[in-house]
C-alpha cells in the first residue's frame, strides 16, 4: 500500500511567495508615510496642549516649524497648518496628499489629516 504525497508544490511555493514578497515590500513603501502622519498628529495635539488660548499664530507655526525639523516631518509644513478655535480652544488641524510610488509610474496616493480635536 503506497500513500499519496501530500503537500505544496515547488510551483505552488513560488507563487505563494512571491505574493508575499509584493505584499511585504508595498508594506515596506507604506510604513514610512503612515509614520510620519503619527508624527504630525503627535506634534499637532502637543502644539494645542501646550499653547493652549494664549499663542500667536506666528509662535504655533514657529513651534511646529521647530518640532517638524526634529522629528523629520518633511510632508506639512508650518504654513500648511489651519488654526482656528473652537469653544474657546485651540485646534490645530492639517490635510495632506502622499504620494508612494511602486513599480515604473504606479504609486498610491494616502489622504492624511490630523487634527488637535
Amino acid at each position: 500500500m503506497r500513500k499519496t504525497q501530500t503537500g505544496v508544490s515547488l510551483l505552488g511555493l513560488l507563487l505563494v511567495s512571491a505574493v508575499l514578497v509584493a505584499f511585504a515590500i508595498v508594506g515596506m513603501k507604506l510604513v514610512p508615510s503612515y509614520l510620519e502622519f503619527m508624527a504630525v498628529k503627535k506634534v499637532v495635539k502637543a502644539i494645542a496642549e501646550e499653547k493652549g488660548g494664549a499663542a500667536t499664530v506666528a509662535e504655533i507655526r514657529h513651534s511646529f516649524a521647530l518640532r517638524a525639523s526634529v522629528d523629520a516631518i518633511e510632508s506639512v509644513s508650518a504654513t500648511d497648518l489651519e488654526i482656528t478655535k473652537e469653544g474657546g480652544q485651540l485646534v490645530i488641524s492639517t490635510h495632506y496628499r502622499k504620494e508612494v510610488p511602486l513599480v515604473g509610474n504606479t504609486g498610491i496616493y494616502i489622504d492624511f489629516a490630523a487634527s488637535s480635536k
